[in-house]
């Protein structure tokens, strides 16, 4: 049979644009459909937008540690408009860079909802294409709990569109999105509190990294409320926001804001048109080459739940890309030691394992960790710390895992999730010279292990 592509792709957002770009410069004839906005969630509503206000909310502070260097400022002022209306102008520039990727690709760039009719069949405002092979990639949504007022509350999505700064700003749940936002409100200059229903948030993340954020945060004038979830939400006469916890406790906002979850984006698919099959969590199942149940119809990204992060959707794209139409090039994908940053107030970086992972999987580990406070901040009145910490196994020297929070900790993790890569041991680090002075040459100067 002769179909009218040979990759239909739903979806236009890393994995998605990815997969298509490079398909087509194998020689297939592609097309990809997007019903919202180009370059998925990472360009629009995620991970691109969030680094701009990080980025916007860090002047506070670094107005502030001025004086020490010498510098008189006069009075600051913010102006949320301008920081939004500037993130709007850039993320604009972004989508017509994705549009004319794609089209320059040879691609074909349909504007509409797609529709599953049959494992070989998308519908398109009204128009039916046949593909060899569709690829969803659709990507997540957020998720706010079905509580009393629950409408009253916003997510990442309705965050960068706010028309003005919250003074007073709930954020909920323990994620990096929740940590995330909660410092970007907090530097500027919102009352902000943070609240997660569990012990400490960041679950998952090393717990020297997680219990040293939470001390960082905390200082800055964050308040952390942990053991605490919000059953109802009601909207005052004034056009504040109540919220009443779970232990009858009330607090008052301007804005509660939930980052509480994603759900995988398959509304009005037509997955019932097909064979495809879902996991426990509504999550679309593959294997290992990110094949349906459906033989002709393939997932990545977000949607098949495995690890939520723009550079593994692009690499799951690639991978696609490859197998389907450049087989001599395949090569799975890894999903060990990813390199990770949450752009926390301090930030963090992370990669390979944590403690508690490692001694999990049965590894003898010696720690290294050092805290200090960075050369940066000698000047200055900031009590701010730098945490470092590598997990190393007792047995064969090999360095298990690398975890930092403090300035720039996703740039200088990046480098050494390429010496985990390629095996690094503990003497390597310690053979390697250091860039004095920086704060990563602590990295490479850690001698004594923690005791314990």
């Amino acid at each position: 049979m002769a179909y009218d592509f040979d990759l239909f792709v739903i979806g236009a957002g890393s994995g998605g644009v990815r997969a298509a770009r490079f398909a087509a410069g194998f020689g297939a004839k592609v097309a990809v459909v997007e019903s919202r906005y180009l370059g998925g969630t990472c360009v629009n509503v995620g991970c691109v937008p969030k680094k701009l206000l990080v980025y916007g909310s860090h002047f506070a502070e670094d107005f502030e540690q001025a004086k020490g260097f010498g510098w008189s400022l006069g009075e600051a002022s913010f102006d949320w408009a301008t920081l939004i209306a500037n993130k709007d102008k850039e993320i604009n520039r972004l989508n017509g860079i994705y549009r004319n990727l794609l089209v320059n690709s040879g691609v074909t760039l349909l504007e509409g909802h797609g529709k599953l009719v049959d494992p070989h069949q998308v519908e398109v405002n009204g128009q039916r294409y046949s593909a060899r092979h569709i690829l969803i990639a659709t990507g997540g949504w957020p998720q706010i709990p079905d509580i009393p007022g629950h409408e009253h509350a916003i997510s990442s999505n309705e965050a960068f569109f706010l028309k003005e700064l919250p003074k007073r700003i709930l954020v909920v749940g323990g994620g990096y999105i929740a940590v995330e936002f909660a410092g970007i409100f907090n530097g500027l200059g919102a009352e902000t509190q943070l609240l997660y229903r569990g012990d400490l948030f960041l679950r998952g993340f090393d717990g020297s990294v997680r219990k040293h954020l939470a001390e960082e945060l905390t200082k800055q004038g964050l308040t952390l409320q942990f053991n605490s979830d919000i059953e109802r939400i009601d909207k005052q006469a004034d056009g504040s926001l109540k919220a009443t916890l779970k232990d009858g406790r009330e607090l008052v906002a301007d804005c509660i804001f939930y980052a509480t979850g994603r759900r995988p984006m398959l509304d009005n698919l037509g997955l019932e048109n097909t064979g495809v099959k879902l996991d426990k969590n509504g999550f679309i199942q593959v294997d290992e080459l990110y094949q349906t149940a459906e033989p002709s119809i393939l997932a990545l990204g977000d949607v098949i739940g495995r690890v939520q992060l723009t550079p593994v959707a692009l690499a799951e794209g690639m991978a696609v890309a490859r197998r389907l139409f450049k087989p001599e090039q395949y090569r799975p994908v890894d999903y060990n030691q990813i390199p990770t940053a949450v752009f926390s107030q301090p930030n963090i970086g992370t990669v390979g394992l944590t403690e508690e992972q490692a001694r999990e999987q049965g590894h003898e580990v010696t720690i290294f960790e050092s805290r200090f406070r960075p050369m940066k901040l000698t000047l200055t009145d900031c009590q701010e710390k730098t945490l470092m910490k590598l997990v190393v196994d007792a047995r064969t020297d090999k360095v298990l895992g690398c975890h930092m929070v403090g300035p720039d900790a996703g740039e200088i993790i990046q480098g050494l999730g390429i010496a985990l890569k390629a095996g690094a041991t503990k003497q390597h680090f310690d053979e390697t010279i250091g860039v004095h002075p920086t704060a990563a040459e602590e990295f490479v100067t850690l001698r004594t292990p923690v005791a314990g």
